[in-house]
């Protein structure tokens, strides 16, 4: 089958890996959307690198995807050249364990492997909130922690866990993150305080060109965002679930993973 500039160069497939939920999806490269329904299956429990692994195998036999079809896959820990260094919300067996092989075994196929937050920062600066932005855009996702990712012109600086700033003697996520803000009851404004001081010392140290915030509070932007008072602007995600597997799936594309050589198309 011929694949100079066929179908298969603009799909690639992301896989979105969580303590609860296993989901993914076939990206349209061109457009960033799923060209298919997301299927999810939950995540097993306990969640050791065999159970995932038969589980994506599952997920992906699902989809009818061309043999060449990149595929990423996001992983909630700090992922070092495939290698899990940390395990959030999955079995701690996987510290150690290479995700990119244990994953790319089962399924017959190369993977990628890349931190979930990353995966989704870099979807919002291809095809989201940050798309038109050149320089550095500073991407985070507010929720039980805080995700961070970098994107300079394009080029993603991965596992920056900057949610464990430590800030006036606290780790930031323990004052800023989503989850304080329900924990300790606090309103809106409440709460903006805690992010101004964050969303500070991040300009004060990165500069950042714009900055976006992602997780499920960020529905609710109107509420905080405007309450925020930095030098660059500050806006909501765009891509909100969809973000984790249509970044992964565009990283593994970019990869060269399989063989599409270095740049994808």
């Amino acid at each position: 089958m011929s694949n100079h500039h066929g179908k298969n160069e603009r799909t690639a497939f992301g896989i979105d890996i969580g303590g609860s939920g296993i989901k993914g999806a076939p990206v349209d490269l061109a457009t960033g959307e799923f060209s298919a329904d997301r299927v999810r299956i939950p995540t097993p429990q306990p969640a050791t690198p065999a159970a995932v692994a038969a589980t994506v195998v599952e997920l992906v036999k699902r989809f009818d995807l061309p043999d060449d079809a990149a595929i990423g896959v996001t992983f909630p820990a700090v992922v070092q050249h495939g290698v899990a260094r940390s395990a959030a919300n999955v079995d701690g067996s996987w510290i150690g364990t290479n995700i990119e092989h244990v994953l790319g075994d089962a399924l017959g196929r190369p993977v990628l492997a890349v931190n979930d937050a990353d995966a989704a920062g870099y979807a919002e600066t291809l095809y989201g909130a940050a798309r038109s932005t050149s320089g550095v855009t500073f991407i985070c996702t507010l929720g039980t922690g805080i995700g961070t990712a970098i994107v300079a012109d394009g080029v993603l600086v991965p596992n920056l866990e900057l949610g464990h700033l430590e800030i006036d003697g606290f780790d930031a996520e323990s004052r800023a993150a989503d989850s304080a803000r329900e924990r300790e009851d606090l309103d809106f404004p409440q709460w903006a305080e805690r992010l101004q001081r964050y969303f500070g010392v991040i300009e004060d140290l990165f500069w950042p060109d714009l900055i976006v915030v992602g997780g499920g509070v960020s529905k609710h932007h109107e509420k905080f965002l405007p309450l925020l008072h930095l030098r660059a602007p500050i806006v909501p995600a765009q891509l909100r679930n969809a973000a984790g597997i249509v970044g992964a799936a565009a990283l593994a594309s970019r990869a060269g993973t399989p063989v599409a050589g270095v740049k994808g198309d």
